[in-house]
């Protein structure tokens, strides 16, 4: 009985009215901003803030932090400051809607974007949650309830990019995963770039010294530093002073032309994460390596990008743009792991992509190919 997995409508109603004796989401006040507490029985615990993108700040599991928390942290939105003095760290931090990556100017338009873009100072809006019982499959006699709560996002300007971002966050009662779904429309009468990459931050102790992450496929690294750490570039070491990031590119591989979800996992046989993604939007995927005393704080960034700015992506063909009125949508579902048995079924799952598995055909990374000589 104590098991939440188990747990279904009928015998929750013997000993509840209220289902937020189990899961649920309640609204408070951090730092003078709007919050939401999502948590569920299978002991995932969240806070979201809509006035920062409706983001996903602190995380944890049965007590246990997910992520590392910038000092002072979260931070109101500040059109003053750049983005690194904004950077709450926290679970998820989105970087887009039409840049991502260094401050530049482009080279078309004139526009002067700062690093990662606009979203995350952007306030949320239009909530909507909806909860429910549902069932699995159609034939299944076990039911599951799931919490679904959506808002939007709007990064538009006069004479610019007018794009809009629906999101709606899945959470279940049973169990320790959230999903993230994502429609960005463009709203406007032009063409508008699309760059966004989920950047997600990983502290102690589910990142720490002798953890590794499990990916499929190739590894390319960003430049020459990141080159003396690429055979190393799945390890994990203890914090150290001073140490500069290095950043790696993935090209993974997924199981056919017909199942087009990746999958990684990140952590030891105790504890782990698996995130795993729909390619057809998502095509790439970024590690961010930071292991520097203090801030302790290491990424994994699936994306339609890879944080190059848009004057690269456009000279490398990785631009995306998206007309007038078309919309594309994204998934991604993050589980925690917490048992042996789960951690080596997800770890065997991605070896064998490694040995069989496609790589998908959308992620073009040619042009690093020198650097792994």
């Amino acid at each position: 009985m104590h098991d939440p997995v188990n747990w279904d409508e009928s015998l929750l109603a013997r000993y509840s009215a209220d289902m937020r004796q189990f899961v649920g989401a309640r609204d408070i006040t951090l730092n003078g901003m709007r919050a939401l507490h999502l948590y569920n029985a299978a002991g995932l615990e969240l806070l979201v803030l809509p006035d920062r993108g409706f983001d996903i700040w602190d995380a944890r599991f049965k007590g246990l932090p997910l992520t590392w928390l910038a000092p002072g942290s979260p931070f109101p939105p500040d059109w003053g400051a750049d983005w690194l003095r904004q950077f709450n760290g926290g679970l998820l931090t989105t970087c887009g809607l039409t840049h991502v990556g260094p401050p530049e100017i482009d080279d078309l338009t004139g526009e002067k974007s700062g690093i990662h873009g606009n979203y995350t100072r952007l306030r949320a809006g239009n909530y909507a949650v909806d909860p429910a019982w549902e069932f699995s499959q159609p034939e299944d006699e076990v039911n599951y309830y799931e919490l679904r709560y959506s808002a939007t996002i709007r990064d538009t300007s006069l004479f610019g990019p007018q794009l809009t971002l629906k999101r709606t966050y899945y959470l279940s009662l049973q169990n320790a995963d959230i999903g993230i779904r994502d429609y960005i429309t463009n709203v406007g009468d032009s063409p508008a770039p699309l760059m966004l990459l989920y950047h997600f931050n990983l502290g102690f102790p589910l990142v720490r010294e002798g953890v590794k992450l499990h990916s499929s496929g190739n590894v390319y690294p960003r430049d020459a530093a990141a080159r003396a750490g690429l055979d190393v570039s799945e390890e994990y070491s203890a914090p150290t002073a001073n140490y500069r990031e290095q950043v790696f590119y993935h090209h993974l591989r997924v199981e056919n032309s017909e199942a087009k979800h990746a999958h990684i996992l990140i952590g030891d046989d105790s504890l782990a994460l698996h995130l795993m993604w729909d390619t057809d939007t998502l095509p790439y995927f970024t590690q961010w390596k930071n292991t520097r005393q203090r801030q302790y704080v290491n990424g994994i960034e699936p994306g339609n990008c890879i944080p190059e700015g848009r004057n690269s992506a456009r000279k490398s063909g990785r631009l995306k743009m998206l007309e007038p009125g078309e919309s594309v949508g994204t998934y991604l579902c993050l589980t925690v792991l917490d048992t042996a048995e789960q951690i080596a079924v997800c770890r065997d799952r991605i070896e064998s992509l490694t040995a069989d598995g496609q790589p998908i055909p959308a992620c073009k990374l040619d042009d690093f190919a020198p650097y792994k000589e």
